[in-house]
């Protein structure tokens, strides 16, 4: 008994992330695959366990993995309660480290979008780079398509 209350009072550690990480997840993420929340949550649950919270209209997923060479820490997928769809990560780095190392694995540029001291940076497919306190979000937003017969 001491020891199951022990491990439900041990923080959630992070999985590894699977071979099919980067392609499947930077790929949303980068606004070059079709944003689908359902596919996404179910690819998450499979690779990460089940999200280890539920706020601001996303589940979130602890990942021990790398998106072009960047650490990432978090992967945050929309629930049904937005009118956008959306697929988020967390990277551990600054938003021109991570703008770099997008830039030269994949040849995405994302532009600051102001000359603010912490600029939105975007991407032409649409993807945007912001701060994250001292680490960047990068995520990939969109409308979610009417329901067929409208």
């Amino acid at each position: 008994m001491a020891l199951l209350a022990l491990a439900a009072a041990a923080p959630l550690a992070a999985r590894a992330a699977p071979s099919t990480f980067g392609p499947v997840i930077g790929s949303a993420i980068l606004c070059r695959s079709h944003l689908d929340n359902a596919y996404f949550h179910d690819y998450l649950v499979s690779a990460f366990g089940p999200s280890y919270k539920h706020e601001g209209g996303a589940y979130w997923f602890k990942a021990e993995g790398t998106l072009w060479g960047a650490p990432v820490t978090d992967i945050m997928i929309s629930d049904d309660t937005s009118e956008l769809v959306f697929v988020a990560a967390v990277a551990d780095t600054t938003p021109d480290k991570l703008e770099e190392s997008i830039r030269n694995a994949v040849g995405v540029r994302h532009l600051s979008m102001d000359n603010s001291p912490y600029p939105v940076r975007a991407s032409n497919p649409g993807s945007k780079i912001v701060y994250f306190k001292t680490k960047s979000k990068i995520y990939c937003a969109k409308y979610k398509p009417l329901p067929v017969g409208r």
